[in-house]
């Protein structure tokens, strides 16, 4: 092999384990951080419909049970890291949960709900803060959720930290894709993306 190609091949090998590692570091926080691949169900209940990574409302109903999204397996203890990317390309309704953090145990429930209202304003469902702003059609925001089970979870918005709730509990599972709230209604169309889970 020629001097020329022993550096070609020299880069590619370490390009190639740049990329391969990157999955394992986490885009906010201090770690070390390891990479997991939960498992997930599919939901879609009423006018919920998904595919793949597209979840749509597809109605205007105002009440009822209008979901389409992704549950994944439950975690006890430790910190875990959500991250994943939304697009939305359609709104026509308002106050669309988007990303949750359920609690599993020892009392089944919501425990945090990420939710957009038409206009583009990103809120905590439970307490109504607002998050953050922008999250107009067309554009693609970036969710991070830390979990320290037990302790806090933290909310952060395209890299910078936007909300600190208080955690209880043991035993919790995230949720994404469109999730019509008690207050709300599509129909709405809602892109997923590079969605990766971490733990420490």
């Amino acid at each position: 092999m020629s001097k020329r190609l022993r550096i070609v091949a020299g880069i590619a090998l370490a390009t190639g384990l740049l990329v391969a590692g990157s999955p394992a570091l986490a885009q906010v926080e201090t770690g070390p951080w390891t990479s997991e691949s939960p498992s997930f169900n599919v939901q879609q209940r009423g006018c919920g419909v998904v595919s793949n990574l597209t979840f749509q409302l597809t109605c205007s109903t105002a009440s009822g049970d209008q979901r389409a999204e992704r549950r994944y397996a439950t975690y006890t203890g430790g910190t875990r890291q959500f991250e994943g990317s939304f697009r939305i390309t359609s709104l026509g309704g308002t106050r669309i949960s988007l990303k949750q953090t359920f609690r599993d145990a020892p009392t089944a429930g919501p425990f945090w709900m990420l939710a957009v209202e038409r206009g583009g304003r990103l809120y905590a469902v439970h307490g109504g803060a607002t998050i953050a702003t922008g999250a107009t059609v067309g554009t693609t925001v970036r969710v991070n959720t830390v979990h320290n089970v037990g302790r806090e979870h933290r909310t952060y918005i395209n890299g910078s930290r936007k909300h600190t709730y208080a955690s209880s509990g043991t035993s919790f599972y995230d949720k994404f894709g469109a999730y019509r709230t008690s207050s709300g209604q599509g129909p709405a169309t809602v892109v997923w993306s590079n969605i990766r889970f971490w733990r420490k």
